[in-house]
């Protein structure tokens, strides 16, 4: 068997791509240790085929060139719905809204185009289109964005030594709800049941410092959320953390971090450090994403009748925590 310098070209790089398809590139390897000399038996063993299917592949190449490696349409209906018509419905999908509507449905789009429901629903599923999503976002426009961003992930990927890196924040109007009926609990093929409707019994904040390096948090509960009730956890973080560490907060830009009874606070403690995220970026927080944990696993469907009651849950929450702490890795 021999080849062309053209062929060569093309079934090396058929070999080499990675986007190629991995049977093409076993038929070239085939083709490609042919052309070398080798026997089929030789082959086969080389690329680690059976014989028979060196000798099919040998045969379709000598027969009809590069085009014999690739395969031939499949037996069945041809296609009524062409690229044509694909690129039809993507580009009035991107571009175009119903005039009775904000986006498409699935309904209406087949209207539009006069296709089928589902074809619409595999067009858009090939192509991750989802009309009927949306997210939202928030642009910062702290001047500072940038450095600010620098610093605070920079503490989380290389902290100072000799230091303590705690990232703070407030869950402030944490409620009370009690549900107007009692919770049917979930049964084989019922879920948990609760009322729509709930009575509220009051409000209670979560002052939280979670440790970046190993995911162990302080907590402490306050009825009002103050410069005043700041200060106290601050003095509670220097009561806590050994008196050789720096500290080193990550805090959001709320006011009760920067009123002067705070900043007088830190001329008398130097030790103490804040790096402040960007306005509306309140995200790098990592304590964020520890506060949705509380939320989803204590908060989210949890009964309590009373303030006392919630605060009990909390406080049990965070000591189960503290017990297996699991760091958030910042990737």
């Amino acid at each position: 068997m021999s080849l062309t310098d053209a062929q060569r070209v093309v079934l090396e790089g058929w070999v080499r791509r990675r986007s190629t398809a991995q049977a093409l590139a076993l038929r070239s390897r085939i083709v490609l240790e042919s052309a070398e000399g080798h026997s089929i038996a030789e082959v086969s063993r080389r690329v680690g085929v059976v014989a028979d299917t060196v000798r099919t592949w040998r045969r379709r190449f000598l027969e009809r060139g590069l085009e014999g490696l690739c395969d031939e349409p499949r037996p069945g209906v041809p296609r009524k719905i062409t690229d044509a018509d694909v690129e039809r419905v993507i580009v009035k999908t991107l571009e175009e809204t119903p005039h009775n509507a904000t986006h498409w449905s699935t309904r209406s789009m087949a209207a539009a185009t006069g296709m089928s429901q589902s074809a619409i629903s595999r067009i858009w599923r090939a192509f991750a289109l989802a009309p009927h999503r949306a997210q939202t976002f928030k642009l910062s426009t702290d001047p500072l964005f940038i450095d600010k961003v620098r610093d605070v992930v920079g503490l989380y990927l290389d902290p100072p030594e000799k230091a303590l890196v705690l990232c703070v924040d407030e869950k402030s109007s944490i409620q009370a709800l009690d549900r107007s009926q009692p919770v049917l609990p979930m049964i084989p093929g019922t879920p948990e049941r609760r009322s729509h409707d709930y009575i509220r019994a009051g409000t209670t904040t979560l002052f939280a410092a979670l440790e970046v390096a190993t995911g162990k948090v302080i907590g402490s509960l306050h009825r009002r959320h103050r410069a005043i009730e700041f200060r106290k956890f601050l003095t509670r973080l220097d009561r806590e953390v050994p008196p050789d560490l720096d500290v080193h907060l990550i805090l959001d830009n709320y006011a009760t971090h920067k009123t002067p009874d705070i900043k007088k606070w830190l001329l008398a403690h130097p030790r103490f450090h804040l790096h402040f995220t960007p306005t509306s970026a309140s995200w790098l927080n990592l304590v964020e994403r520890w506060f949705a944990e509380l939320t989803q696993k204590k908060l989210k469907r949890g009964v309590h009748r009373s303030v006392q009651a919630l605060e009990h849950d909390i406080r049990t929450w965070l000591t189960d925590w503290n017990e297996h702490p699991r760091p958030f890795i910042w990737t």
